[in-house]
């Protein structure tokens, strides 16, 4: 057994490889997160998807120009689109939409993206989709 450092023990230094693995191999459709078991699991077939804020007035955290329900559709479509797939077209971001298991009405939407436009950012396409972004950013 080859030991990696000689300041902890082998059982140390397993669990602390174990804990930067999602980093070093890089994100998939849950960022860092590469077990597959920690994947959050989808919404039943007639169940609604579930949101990360809870229901009743905001506190104020959502930015400048743009409510909860903006704040939450931009980031539900950006858990589909990697990092990978920016800057991309509208056919790269379908594709890597679809490798993410994107539900269908995010692949509706993307597919309603204008031909021959590069994105840069989730915000971008965001805003391509005919939505708002935050008026500024600090």
């Amino acid at each position: 057994m080859e030991r990696v450092s000689s300041k902890h023990s082998p059982r140390v230094d397993d669990n602390m490889s174990q804990e930067v693995s999602g980093l070093v191999q890089g994100p998939g459709a849950g960022g860092s997160r590469v077990e597959e078991d920690r994947q959050p699991e989808p919404a039943g077939e007639d169940q609604p998807e579930p949101k990360t804020v809870t229901a009743g007035p905001s506190r104020g955290g959502n930015p400048q120009g743009m409510s909860m329900d903006d704040v939450e559709g931009r980031s539900r479509l950006g858990r589909y689109i990697t990092m990978s797939a920016l800057p991309g077209d509208r056919e790269t971001l379908i594709a890597n939409a679809r490798e993410n298991d994107a539900p269908d009405d995010i692949i509706a939407d993307l597919a309603t993206l204008p031909d021959g436009t590069r994105y840069e950012t989730v915000s971008e396409v965001w805003a391509a989709l005919g939505h708002k972004n935050e008026t500024t950013r600090w």
